[in-house]
């Protein structure tokens, strides 16, 4: 089992989500998080005075899936999510040693 966790922008959200139910991931956990990269943020003006904002708004989305998935998974993320500019976001990969649904004591895959 593998862990993917993306971190997408904000307008993006709806996209992936269908995109990912159409090849088969029903369940996610989306979390507002802020953040910069290569971009390292930008300036606005707010009421004629100029400052910066190094932080950025983006979404993290973390999907536990099988590992037959993880390339599909990957591949919809970063098709959907993509928009050729600069902060689209990056996607991670990590092993799940274990997983337990709550609810009824499963493990393993079983549990996703």
């Amino acid at each position: 089992m593998k862990m993917v966790t993306s971190i997408i922008k904000p307008f993006k959200l709806d996209d992936v989500r269908e995109a990912l139910h159409d090849i088969g991931v029903h369940g996610m956990t989306v979390t507002d998080v802020k953040g910069y990269g290569r971009q390292k943020g930008h300036t606005e003006m707010y009421r004629g005075a100029e400052y910066v904002v190094d932080f950025l708004p983006k979404l993290k989305i973390e999907i536990a899936v099988s590992e037959d998935k993880v390339d599909q998974v990957i591949e919809t993320i970063t098709q959907t999510a993509q928009t050729g500019k600069i902060g689209d976001g990056k996607i991670f990969v990590t092993s799940i040693e274990q997983t337990v649904r709550i609810r009824t004591g499963e493990t393993g895959p079983e549990a996703l």
